[in-house]
């Protein structure tokens, strides 16, 4: 379950707490999108930066930087894009889960 998962489930139930919890999520959800956005803009303009520096000199480390930051931005947008919805693999996995779990203690 993701973090924004837990927090839906933690509020109490009924129409004023679902909305809220709905709206709440929604919001963390939009901020987690925005903020991996921001990380690819600011990816994409500083590689290019170094990417000409490098040409420049003659030389192709810009690479190195590209291919590193580049890991970390998967791994982020990974976290963001999958785990953002309830049809990500986690939850999917969360609900096989409880299912057996329900199986087990009828």
């Amino acid at each position: 379950m993701s973090r924004h998962d837990r927090d839906f489930d933690a509020l109490p139930a009924g129409p004023a707490g679902d909305e809220a919890a709905r709206e709440r999520l929604a919001r963390k959800r939009a901020g987690a999108k925005m903020g991996w956005t921001v990380h690819a803009l600011v990816y994409v303009g500083v590689n290019a930066g170094l990417a000409l520096i490098s040409w420049h000199s003659g030389q192709d480390w810009f690479v190195f930087p590209l291919a590193g930051w580049g890991l970390g931005l998967a791994i982020h947008g990974a976290v963001v894009w999958l785990s953002a919805g309830g049809a990500g693999l986690h939850e999917r996995l969360l609900q096989a889960e409880r299912a057996k779990l329900r199986r087990h203690t009828e």
